[in-house]
């Protein structure tokens, strides 16, 4: 008896991940769930401090997200597959196609009813378009192209969608830079045992003279602590100009998740300067998450 599951469409699906399709002529879906979803991620996705009208559609762009991504980090699809499938979802999105990407096909509905544009999506699939191909960072501003593209669609989709002024897309796309850049802190060991793939700029290895391979160790070298350090320094910088995020939020909901989501990522970045990502990973605990909470409730006012 195959298994069923459901994938994070919200759709059932039987049997095993289809493999190998032609993604240009599928009648099923191109997508690859990985059983990660909302609860599995850092900060909060479309949560109950979001409006409760809007979280659906907040949910169908996280899905549409995960989805793809979830292709591009398939350990088993060869990257011309990938390629294939991501094209396939955005053809779904964009109404050129009507099948093969229950996600995508969920989410242009949701934009349908939003009036939002579909251009922070197709911009998330520039960067899963990289992550297929591409397995190395040269330099800084590399990564912040990157993350220009994965992370930054994702925070100016919820603006757009709440009807927030554009002035505030600064301050989201250093808050969501900032999220990436931690991210792939926590999991760049876990990134090259599984993918090959490195997101520590190259350049900034050299300078302080650790290497790719040195996350394959069972704890960070010295010069790999100093890397950390770096991107840290960053980091930091990337949450002083976020913090100004909250106040330009007019939906007094959305202000309030903002600044939780700051919060946690301070606290996060404060873990990582103290703990060794590659002795497990690091991440938050619950006095973070009230933490965060009780320290954003001053911009309800």
């Amino acid at each position: 008896m195959s298994a069923v599951r459901t994938d994070a469409a919200g759709t059932d699906a039987t049997g095993p991940d289809p493999v190998g399709i032609d993604a240009a002529a599928a009648t099923a879906s191109v997508e690859t769930w990985s059983g990660k979803d909302r609860g599995d991620e850092n900060f909060p996705v479309g949560s109950a401090l979001i409006r409760r009208d809007l979280r659906p559609h907040v949910h169908a762009f996280y899905a549409f997200a995960r989805n793809a991504d979830d292709i591009a980090d398939s350990p088993v699809l060869a990257p011309d597959d990938k390629l294939a499938r991501l094209d396939r979802m955005e053809a779904v999105l964009l109404g050129r196609a009507d099948a093969g990407a229950p996600s995508a096909a969920r989410l242009r509905a949701s934009l349908a009813a939003t009036g939002v544009t579909a251009i922070h999506a197709t911009e998330l699939l520039v960067a899963f378009r990289r992550d297929a191909t591409v397995r190395r960072t040269a330099d800084w501003d590399a990564l912040r192209d990157y993350c220009r593209y994965s992370a930054m669609p994702v925070g100016r989709y919820v603006l757009d969608l709440h009807g927030e002024d554009r002035a505030t897309w600064a301050a989201s796309d250093a808050l969501c830079a900032a999220l990436q850049v931690l991210n792939h802190l926590q999991d760049g060991a876990a990134d090259l045992a599984a993918l090959d793939r490195c997101y520590l700029p190259q350049d900034l290895l050299a300078r302080h003279g650790a290497t790719v391979e040195d996350l394959r160790r069972p704890a960070e070298t010295p010069a790999l602590r100093a890397v950390f350090d770096a991107l840290l320094d960053r980091t930091d910088a990337l949450l002083a100009a976020a913090a100004a995020l909250p106040r330009g939020v007019a939906d007094r909901r959305l202000r309030l998740e903002t600044a939780v989501i700051n919060g946690l990522a301070r606290r996060l970045a404060r873990r990582l300067r103290r703990e060794d990502p590659l002795a497990g990973r690091v991440k938050l605990r619950r006095p973070d998450v009230a933490g965060a909470l009780v320290a954003a409730l001053r911009f309800l006012t």
